[in-house]
Parts: structure tokens; C-alpha cells; sequence
């Protein structure tokens, strides 16, 4: 609906609050942000295959969802997420290479899944999140910690390899930094993990989810879905290509977004003096 100087446009979309169902995940649609919960508190929400296939759909199911325009990623009880379920891993041994592949490969899709996503993804880590956890709030756009959270990729201390993670981590952090998380496998604290660029910010655990949510609720409000979906694909693109690439990506990215519905009704506004809401 359009309006006079100085008051509110607002670009109106169908609203809808959904709860799906999933046997290891919560997933919950309220207010244009898609809550997907990792629910299995009493194993530390430890990740296993199914686990893994659940997320897949939930993240798939976001990304088609219309109505959802922010993903926020958390856990239920006191942890995040404490990487990989013992059970799995030992069944994990008992499989061929090909079967550890196909494994592999699934974890990988859900990590670019999330890393590539066209909605903005956040990570509200509540509790630790280690290893695997910790792998899932790397790829997040947005992170936030409580100060009692303590982070970190422990797979070496078992004979393992923080494979995937590693791909998402140096790109976060820098070649110094993923270099001293990843060969020393130690838990840092929430306040070293936001000086290493791990994580945005540290929030107290009694106000986390009100100032998550008030963070996700501005970018519903404040930003035009498709700019951030743009804005995103640009970020991700600028170690992917040399320079002068980037820079003429950049230039016909640009130039479309120039073309897109949402930049020409926000550049009215703002030539009309009058507020725009998203």
C-alpha cells in the first residue's frame, strides 16, 4: 500500500505461522522467520544421518517458502550441537569406502545448502557446539553465542579430519586461525570465538532469543528480500574468482538487481521521503 511523505509503504505479502514435523528437528514458521530447532536434547543434539537428511528438507522447505525471509538455526537443552552421535560413528566403521562417501557427500550438500542459501541463515547458539556443531555455525550468515558456549572442531583428538568444515572455516577466520582451531582441536570460549570472527557477537543466555529475534525480525522489515539474497551470492563469490571477474560479476549483478521490482519501488521511496517497510 502506498502512502503520502514521511509515512509507510508497505510491500504486502501473505503471512503465515506453519509447524511441520520432523523426528530430530523442529521446524516452525512464525512472522517471516523459519525456526528450525535441532531436537535431540538429551544426546546434546549430536548429528547423525537422519538427522542430516532432516535438515536438508527443512532448510529445502524454507527456501521455497515464499513467506520466509530469514532462517534461524538453534538447538534445544542446554547444548547446540556436540557433532556427531557416538552410535553413528561407530556404525560409521563398519561401512565401505563408497558407503563413507555417500556419507560424506550428504554432509557436504547440507553445508552448501546453508552456505549457499537464498534466505539469510542464523545460528543462535545457546550451548556448546563442538566438531560437527561448530561446523554448523560456520557456515551461518549471522552467529550468536551465549558466554557460557564454548566452540571449537575437536576431530583430530580422535583420529579424525575436519574435512568439509575446513573448505567453509578458512574463509571465515583466515589461514592463521583455522590453522590453530583445527590442528589444536581445542574448545575456545564465546568472547575468543567473536575476537577470531567465529561468531558476531556474545548475548547473555537470558536475552539471546529476544535480541536474535529482534535481529531477524529487522532484516524482515528493513531490507528487501531480494538484495540480500544478491548481496549474499556477492559475498560468496569474492574468493572464488580473481579480481577483475568479481569485479564484472559484481558489474551485471548490478546492473539486473537496478531491474528488480523491489530496488525500483525502494529507490521511490526514498526519492519520496517516505519510509519503506519489507
Amino acid at each position: 500500500m502506498l502512502s503520502g511523505p514521511g509515512r509507510c509503504i508497505k510491500n504486502v505479502t501473505l503471512s503465515h505461522n506453519l509447524t511441520t514435523t520432523f523426528s530430530f528437528i523442529t521446524y516452525e514458521v512464525k512472522n517471516r522467520i523459519a525456526t528450525v530447532t535441532l531436537n535431540r536434547p538429551e544426546k546434546r543434539n549430536a548429528l547423525n544421518g537422519a538427522m542430516v537428511a532432516e535438515l536438508q528438507q527443512a532448510f529445502k522447505q524454507a527456501g521455497d517458502d515464499d513467506a520466509v525471509k530469514v532462517i534461524l538455526l538453534t538447538g534445544a537443552g542446554d547444548a547446540f550441537c556436540a557433532g556427531a552421535d557416538l552410535e553413528y560413528l561407530q556404525q560409521l566403521q563398519q561401512n565401505t569406502f563408497d558407503e563413507n562417501l555417500a556419507d560424506s557427500k550428504a554432509l557436504m550438500q547440507l553445508m552448501q545448502q546453508i552456505y549457499h542459501h537464498d534466505k539469510i541463515v542464523i545460528a543462535l547458539v545457546q550451548g556448546h557446539a563442538i566438531a560437527g556443531g561448530c561446523g554448523l555455525v560456520t557456515l551461518c550468515d549471522l552467529s550468536y553465542a551465549v558466554p557460557e558456549a564454548l566452540l571449537g572442531y575437536t576431530e583430530v583428538k580422535i583420529g579424525f579430519i575436519p574435512a568439509l568444515v575446513s573448505v567453509f572455516l578458512v574463509r571465515k577466520t583466515g589461514e592463521g586461525r583455522a590453522r590453530e582451531l583445527l590442528l589444536t582441536g581445542k574448545l575456545v570460549s564465546a568472547d575468543k570465538a567473536q575476537a577470531y570472527g567465529l561468531i558476531n557477537e556474545v548475548v547473555p543466555k537470558a536475552e539471546i532469543t529476544d535480541y536474535v529475534n529482534k535481529i531477524a525480525a529487522g532484516l524482515c522489515e528493513e531490507a528487501a528480500a531480494n538484495s540480500l539474497k544478491v548481496t549474499k551470492q556477492l559475498i560468496g563469490m569474492v574468493l572464488d574468482k580473481p579480481l577483475d571477474e568479481a569485479l564484472e560479476q559484481a558489474a551485471r549483478l548490478n546492473a539486473q538487481t537496478r531491474e528488480h521490482a523491489e530496488c525500483r519501488r525502494g529507490i521511490q521511496a526514498f526519492l519520496n521521503k517516505e519510509k519503506l517497510a519489507w
